[in-house]
């Protein structure tokens, strides 16, 4: 039986570090202040690209998936309260659609694992499952429009979103791993387990 941790444990792991547990909240501030700024990529036709998914997208890289859906919560529900409730009222299906977007991010991305395919691989995944798939499903539950006359306006959407989502991604966690990698050494008694000096 192998003594190597899965994934999951490993992320847990992460969690006993001071880097990861200021890192994460630092890049959930992040995620929520570039959404309430509304810092977006406009593109034709009518095309906005937010930058908040790479602060989720770094989370999951940098500390893997259990640490990714943790965040996930933190950033939905802050983001929710930071917006002033201005979103009405609180539904918890978006909560489990950023829980399941850390758990792709992880599971793809972590530990620091940036290539191409592993960008295409991770953002197809949050665009087909979280974007068109649940969170279609929760406007269709809060908004009373049928999930086909949605459809019809977000599968399109998505999918001309992705190309320019994967190469940001990309490009966007190249100078994350970059950044992390010069952070001074942590000590040894807070590393995690399988974290390399540097």
């Amino acid at each position: 039986m192998s003594k190597t941790p899965n994934i999951f444990v490993r992320s847990l792991r992460e969690l006993k570090s001071t880097r990861c547990l200021a890192l994460t909240a630092l890049l959930i501030a992040m995620n929520i202040a570039l959404d309430l700024m509304g810092l977006e990529l406009r593109l034709p036709p009518d095309l906005k690209i937010g930058f908040g998914f790479l602060a989720n997208a770094a989370v999951g890289m940098l500390f893997g998936p259990s640490v990714a859906m943790m965040a996930g919560v933190c950033t939905d529900l802050l983001g929710y309260i930071a917006g002033g409730f201005s979103m009405g009222m609180y539904f918890p299906g978006f909560t489990l659609t950023a829980v399941v977007a850390g758990l792709f991010w992880g599971l793809w991305l972590y530990p620091c694992r940036v290539s191409v395919w592993r960008a295409i691989a991770a953002k197809t995944c949050i665009n087909v499952f979280c974007n068109i798939g649940l969170n279609t499903l929760w406007l269709t539950m809060t908004g009373g429009k049928a999930m086909a006359v949605l459809l019809v306006a977000r599968v399109p959407k998505n999918l001309l979103m992705l190309p320019v989502e994967i190469v940001v991604l990309y490009f966007g966690m190249k100078l994350v791993n970059r950044f992390y990698q010069m952070l001074p050494a942590v000590s040894a008694s807070e590393r995690p387990a399988g974290e390399k000096t540097h």
